[in-house]
Parts: C-alpha cells; structure tokens; sequence
C-alpha cells in the first residue's frame, strides 16, 4: 500500500470516529502535532503548579490551604498523564523535559504572570482554569485514543478546581469593602491573559486547519474563546464583580457577546519569553529537576537492583 492509499484510509478512520492509537499507522506531521501540542500540554500542568504553589504557606485558613494542596498536587497528576500519553507517540520524557528547559518547547503564556495576593488564587481556579475547561472538554473527543483517555479524568478534576477559584471569589466579593476591591483587581489582572490561553485569531493561526481536519482539535481558537465569554458574563453576575471590558455587550443577531480586542502584542511578547515571570518560572523548573537528580538515581538503581534479583530468583 503506498503512502497515499495509506493517508486516505488514515483520513477515513478519523472521519468515522474511530480513534488513532498508538500502534496504529499515522502521518509523520499528525505525530509531530500531537506531540507539540500534548507536551506543551503537560508543561502547562507543571509550570501552572508555580504561580499557586506560592501561596501554600499564605493561605487564609487551614481548610484553604488543604484544598490548595490538593490542586496543587491534581496538576502534577495531570502532567504525568499526559507526559506518559505523549510518550506513545515515540518521544522520551527526558526529551520533552530537555526541550522546556532550553526553550524549545512552549507551555502556556498565562502562567507567566506574578501571583500578587490570594485573590490571584481565585482568579486562576475560575478564570484559567475555566479557560482550560473549555479546551479540554473538547480535547476529550480528540481523534488520538491515550489523549482522548487522558483528558477524561483531567477535566473531572479541573471542573472543581474551578469551583475552588469561584468560591475563593464569591467569598472575597461579599466581605469587607477592602476584600471585594481584592477580588475585583485580581479580575482586571487576569481576564485578559486568560482570553489569550486560546491562541492567536483562527485567520492568524498556522495550525488550527489541519488539526481540525485530523480532529485533534474540535472547535477553533475563536470558538473557544466565544465560549469562554459568554459562560463568564453570566457567572460575573454571580459574583457581583465586573469584568474589565468596556466593549463587552451582547449581540442580538449573533446570539453572543461581544468583547474587544486582544493585545496581541503582549501575548506573543509573553510566548517568546518577555513576560513577568517567563525567566523565573524556567529557573524554578531547572532547579526542582536539578535538585530531584538523587531521587532519580536512586530510584533508577533499585529498579535495577530488583531486577537483577529476579534473574537470578
């Protein structure tokens, strides 16, 4: 069978719902897709532990600090999933590991923002990862089975993550003035990186056709986004907070809201490595990977001790 028989009956397997698996012939470029998007995938989940994991020692009361803890450690799960589901693509963790830290590979920009008090915190569980939702919901019909899989429990567990950050801010925006302007300015400072965790326009995106076209995305940046917008209008409301968009209206013909424009420049400044923390948040990785090299050894050499034991059992 020649390369292109092979291509139109890969194409015919996505087109009717059956799922890639790893075993399974596919085209270098859908390989090399999937492992961009899923490593930078799992990068997001490690490098988003930073921004919170500053708040675990200043968290408001012992209960905040245990269902912190708890995300905290969701998150790293979440990064070992997908680390793994990559990895039957044919790419070692230690070659997706290399390339975060020497810059090669990407996680996403919003987590290059400081953490500045504890309503950051509320902000990023409603907020980010709301934006997260959204994608990943849709990621659990991607057309790769070990992401597809993945992404089923990721998106039980980020579903309370968000609710943790709403609650967070539900309580901020019914105590003292003082807190309530707290839980506002966090909400100005975190809207729009969160708007801009969906990737560039779908007109400006190198991307986005052909994963469509592969299902490995099932709605476009811009659709996304659409979502994002018109669940958080009605859960602001809640809040009693304002969203910091003075073009925010709905538009009766569209039957959605209207938002304004992003500062794409910021964004792709932030995505190429002049953002507020990107230095910072690729040193702490370096050195909690460097400081973990004993467990690793250590680790290694019993694995290899238990196997030689069982060869000569």
């Amino acid at each position: 069978m020649d390369e292109k028989e092979l291509l139109n009956r890969f194409q015919a397997q996505i087109d009717a719902e059956i799922k890639i698996e790893p075993k399974d012939w596919m085209p270098d470029a859908y390989r090399q897709t999937l492992i961009r998007q899923m490593s930078q995938h799992a990068h997001s989940e490690i490098v988003g532990m930073l921004p919170e994991g500053n708040w675990v020692t200043r968290a408001p009361t012992l209960k905040r600090k245990a269902i912190l803890l708890a995300k905290i450690q969701d998150e790293a799960g979440h990064g070992l999933y997908l680390y793994s589901a990559t990895e039957t693509l044919g790419i070692s963790r230690q070659e997706m590991i290399d390339a975060l830290h020497e810059g090669r590979a990407k996680y996403s920009s919003v987590f290059n923002y400081p953490t500045l008090n504890w309503a950051d915190i509320g902000a990023i569980g409603w907020l980010v990862d709301g934006a997260a939702i959204m994608n990943q919901v849709a990621l659990m019909r991607t057309s790769y089975g070990p992401y597809s899989r993945a992404m089923i429990r990721i998106c039980k567990e980020e579903s309370f993550h968000q609710r943790q950050g709403f609650d967070i801010l539900y309580t901020l925006s019914r105590g003292s003035d003082e807190q309530k302007a707290m839980a506002q300015d966090a909400l100005n400072r975190w809207w729009w990186p969160s708007m801009m965790m969906f990737g560039p326009h779908d007109s400006e995106s190198t991307h986005s056709q052909q994963s469509t076209k592969w299902k490995i995305k099932r709605k476009s940046n811009d659709e996304l986004r659409q979502d994002f917008v018109d669940n958080s209008v009605q859960q602001v409301k809640v809040l009693g907070l304002t969203l910091p968009d003075p073009d925010l209206k709905w538009n009766e013909e569209r039957q959605h809201y209207d938002y304004g424009p992003i500062d794409w420049e910021e964004f792709w400044a932030v995505v190429k490595g002049r953002g507020p923390c990107n230095r910072e948040r690729i040193a702490a990785r370096k050195k909690a990977y460097d400081d973990g090299e004993w467990v690793r050894e250590a680790a290694l050499a019993y694995a290899k001790k238990k196997k030689a034991k069982e060869v000569l059992a």
